[in-house]
């Protein structure tokens, strides 16, 4: 997979930006996990749950990445709601 393969035209800016955020994190794994989660979320998510989502673009893919796998206990502040849509979103994925 390359990249999004969602269309944007019917998003608000705010989701467009995640959205693209998503897939250009730096690392591949987070790409690929945050892209493929926000392709099929991103536009059924709460305005909570989206500050939720932008609170976590701001975290580094090494931390994240550890946090997903359970590699790593997950910070209070990061342990939300759309945290864990992410991880249970992971056994849909398509690697």
């Amino acid at each position: 997979m390359t990249g999004s393969s969602r269309t944007t035209a019917d998003l608000p800016a705010r989701q467009r930006k995640l959205l693209f955020r998503s897939w250009h994190r730096g690392m591949r794994e987070m790409d690929l996990i945050l892209g493929q989660f926000a392709d099929a979320h991103i536009d059924s998510l709460s305005s909570d749950e989206l500050d939720q989502y932008e609170a976590l673009m701001e975290a580094l893919d090494r931390d994240l990445l550890q946090w997903v796998t359970g590699e790593a206990a997950v910070p209070a502040e990061f342990d939300t709601q759309t945290f864990h849509k992410i991880v249970a979103s992971r056994k849909e994925m398509k690697f």
